[in-house]
């Protein structure tokens, strides 16, 4: 199974939309409780990022599609939705 995700850092105000099979360690990733690229976006943008949206799918391929989706104009103002202020 793989989820299409995405994350908000409150601190930067920032929105992450990624996908993978792991969700939990991909957020531990992002929050850097395990090893991450220091040059990753996440790395780069300080604070806490919280999981905002998920879906779940059975095939990759169909995950990098909604990841695609979720990353155009309308997909980015869907996911604003989830931002608790």
């Amino acid at each position: 199974m793989f989820t299409t995700y995405t994350i908000y850092n409150k601190d930067s105000a920032k929105i992450y939309i990624g996908h993978t099979a792991n969700l939990n360690n991909r957020l531990k990733r992002h929050n850097g409780q395990l090893p991450n690229k220091q040059t990753s976006f996440t790395s780069k943008n300080k604070g806490k990022w919280i999981l905002i949206y998920k879906k779940n799918f059975e095939t990759r391929k169909q995950a990098i599609n909604k990841e695609r989706e979720l990353k155009t104009y309308k997909g980015r103002e869907f996911v604003k939705k989830f931002i608790k202020k």
